[in-house]
């Protein structure tokens, strides 16, 4: 469980000097009202500010600013107007107007968020009334780009679960599986020296050497050689993944390499090996200029390649920017399905999953796959961890998703740090993309066409992504395992899953069912998708009073209303087999009930 949050700040917090508290008691800092202040957050600044409020025009209030988050509360009305957000949410702040700028509300600040939602906020312009919230708003929210830490390395939050202890590599393969005949675990990468953007420990063909993986390793993008990520129990099939091979314009082969990706088709007889690689062909050939390229017929005469045509990451950002433009603040009635149209989101969410069903359904057919992109950290992590759900039912459990996470995104190097831009000004950098964003949209959309076959809900869901900006764990920093090793992340910092294992009621789906040997093939096409509402548009409060579902809440009370009665039962039991009522338990024994019968008669109409 969670430690108490500590009581909010007085206008003395911990650690400042005497004339920094003299300039705070200036500022009038008053307790953060509704809201717990998180253990190691200090109010930094509290000023009269004016919200203009895309929903309800301008409000004034207070703003405070901690070394966490942004807090508005109103004071002009008894209608309750708050913003809570993270400073790690915050991709850009600008200011509005100048000195001489004409018409009410038009000098302030301007603060673009990555979570779909924009701020303005309005000051008097007196006596540059804006510089210091700016700067310090600027300064918090990029800590980075200011020599200062993230807030997960300030937080003194304390759980009684320890959620890095969610992921044991050698754990997770014993699962599958492995070690076995095939396969075997390697610790070639201990160090990092093999590839310095994978995890340490590795699992390879039996019949490849350390001494193969080092020359494989010369001939992949970033040295990232093809290793397994799943294991098909049954027929031995397998999931790897890797980067693209180095075949630059002259057309360069190597030995290895080709001999390599036959010891993995032949691991379990598959007769052509089945290369999947994410980007349209247009762009793997063009990546030939700059030293890359892709398996050609005739060096890989085995293998089958087969484009996925998924879009790089450029093309990602401007699609979801222009989601953006059309579900924040309001939604165009008139034009909707026209606009969401020209976003391309969920085209690109269709071909996404489409190439997920495709490699799920290869390996459940019983041939091996080989996934790659251009480096293997984006499109590749999508198209494994979701064929891996499609396949494995225990990914699809609250527990299982977790590893998933740890092990396909956190373990392989998707570059979080460069892709969500943790703590960094620079918000123009085209390093950023929403890849994690769309992998947790698919999630969603195979939730919703499989609403019993996640233990997991959409609040779970939403929460990662909210902690995927917000600096709070130490989950999600960094671009992979080394970095995160070198600078200490798992002793210094919190996991996201010590919070979510802390209280796990919050994130259980009562619809789940559990079927252990189910492969899910969910619908990729544009008529069975849809937007996630209740993510995309949740900031505007006509959908905020919808979220709840109904026939979800009225379940969860049917459920709780059968724990009462099973609870009564078993008292009920209980006092029955005490001595005093033997002679009575004993003489009605034929016609008696077993508990089984009575529970099964319980859950019925539930």
């Amino acid at each position: 469980m969670a430690s108490a949050p500590i009581a909010p700040y007085n206008s003395s917090p911990l650690g400042i000097s005497s004339s920094q508290n003299a300039s705070r008691e200036s500022l009038k800092m008053e307790p953060l009202a509704d809201v717990a202040v998180l253990p190691g957050e200090e109010r930094v600044i509290d000023k009269e500010i004016i919200y203009i409020c895309p929903f309800n025009s301008a409000v004034k209030g207070k703003v405070s600013i901690t070394n966490y988050r942004l807090y508005f509360k109103n004071t002009d009305s008894e209608t309750p107007v708050t913003l809570n957000v993270p400073l790690g949410v915050i991709s850009r702040v600008e200011k509005m107007g100048g000195a001489s700028s004409r018409g009410e509300n038009s000098y302030g600040l301007e603060i673009t968020c990555k979570d779909m939602r924009n701020l303005r906020f309005a000051l008097k312009q007196e006596g540059h009334s804006r510089r210091d919230i700016f700067e310090i708003l600027f300064k918090y929210a990029f800590p980075l780009s200011h020599g200062m830490q993230l807030f997960a390395f300030l937080s003194q939050e304390k759980y009684e679960e320890n959620g890095w202890n969610v992921y044991e590599p050698l754990e997770e393969y014993r699962r599958q599986g492995l070690p076995n005949s095939e396969w075997r675990v390697t610790f070639i990468n201990k160090n990092y020296e093999l590839c310095d953007t994978y995890p340490t420990i590795l699992v390879v063909p039996y019949k490849a050497t350390d001494e193969d993986l080092r020359r494989v390793a010369t001939f992949r993008s970033r040295c990232r050689i093809p290793v397994l990520s799943w294991f098909h129990k049954e027929n031995h099939a397998v999931i790897t993944r890797c980067s693209q091979p180095l075949v630059g314009m002259s057309g360069k082969r190597n030995k290895d390499d080709e001999r390599y990706l036959d010891i993995i088709r032949d691991a379990n007889g598959t007769i052509k090996l089945t290369i999947y690689d994410a980007r349209p062909n247009v762009n793997a050939v063009a990546n030939k200029a700059t030293g890359g390229g892709y398996e050609g017929d005739d060096a890989y005469q085995n293998a089958e390649l087969v484009f996925l045509d998924i879009h790089n990451i450029h093309v990602m950002r401007e699609s979801l920017k222009k989601l953006k433009d059309i579900v924040y603040p309001n939604v165009e009635e008139s034009h909707w399905l026209s606009s969401l149209e020209s976003t391309h989101w969920l085209e690109h969410i269709k071909l996404v999953l489409s190439g997920a069903i495709q490699v799920a359904d290869k390996v459940s057919s019983g041939n091996s796959v080989v996934v790659h992109c251009s480096d293997g950290w984006d499109r590749t992590a999508q198209l494994t961890s979701l064929s891996m759900l499609m396949l494995d039912s225990y990914y699809r459990t609250l527990g299982g998703f977790q590893v998933l996470l740890e092990k396909e995104w956190i373990g392989f190097g998707h570059k979080f740090a460069s892709r969500i831009g943790h703590g960094d000004k620079n918000h123009a950098d085209q390093d950023r993309s929403p890849i994690f964003l769309q992998f947790i949209d698919c999630v969603w959309q195979m939730t919703k066409q499989f609403p019993t076959a996640f233990e997991f809900n959409e609040r779970l869901l939403v929460v990662i992504l909210d902690h995927l900006y917000s600096c709070r764990f130490g989950t999600f920093l960094y671009n992979c395992e080394s970095a995160r090793e070198s600078n200490n992340v798992r002793v210094k910092t919190v996991s996201l899953w010590s919070l979510i294992n802390s209280d796990t009621s919050l994130y259980i789906n009562p619809f789940y069912t559990p079927e252990s040997s189910r492969v899910l093939y969910p619908v990729a096409s544009m008529r069975h998708l849809e937007l996630w509402v209740t993510y995309y548009i949740r900031w505007n409060p006509r959908i905020q009073h919808q979220q709840q579902s109904p026939v979800e809440q009225r379940y969860k009370e049917l459920l709780a209303l059968r724990d009462q009665y099973l609870k009564k039962l078993e008292e009920l039991q209980l006092s029955d087999s005490t001595p005093s009522s033997t002679h009575l338990t004993n003489s009605s024994a034929p016609n008696a009930a077993t508990p089984n019968q009575h529970i099964t008669h319980l859950q019925t109409p539930f």
